[in-house]
């Protein structure tokens, strides 16, 4: 064993390092993945409860109740809203008013975001032509059009 080991010393040394070399970059790899990435494929029980069951629900409680709208779509959809229609979004929606008026409805727990000039739109105010706006929670908030509306939407929402 003795001359085995004198003979084959560069050899063992060189596939000790090889060893060492792969071990260490696969090691870096797994370390520096981030969790819930693509590198990543390791699903968690919070993601399932905090993220998807929601979405799935939010999903088929539209598709049940006939919703006026695609929660899921990644484009604007243009509606056209009649004078005196209320418009309630679900939390995340998105929209722009392109042509007439509306009020903001808002809740206790605050207005819209108006993210063209970064404050909130209070319960009652004058909606803006061409700002984006953004429903922030699933509450109740939307606006009243005061007369025959234009806009682009992003997000679930319905008539009331």
């Amino acid at each position: 064993m003795k001359n085995f080991l004198t003979r084959n010393k560069s050899r063992i040394i060189k596939s000790v390092i090889a060893a060492a070399s792969i071990i260490t970059v696969l090691g870096g790899t797994l370390v520096l993945a981030e969790p819930g990435d693509t590198d990543d494929p390791v699903v968690t029980k919070s993601y399932i409860v905090d993220v998807v069951v929601p979405q799935l629900k939010a999903y088929v409680e539209q598709k049940v109740s006939g919703g006026s709208s695609d929660a899921y779509s990644d484009k604007f959809t243009v509606v056209n809203v009649n004078a005196g229609q209320k418009v309630i979004f679900d939390g995340g929606a998105e929209f722009i008013l392109r042509k007439g008026g509306g009020t903001i409805i808002g809740t206790e727990q605050g207005g819209i975001s108006d993210t063209t000039y970064g404050y909130d739109l209070p319960n009652g105010s004058e909606m803006p032509s061409n700002h984006l706006l953004i429903v922030p929670r699933d509450d109740g908030r939307g606006f009243t059009a005061t007369n025959d509306v234009i806009v682009m939407i992003k997000g679930g929402y319905s008539f009331r």
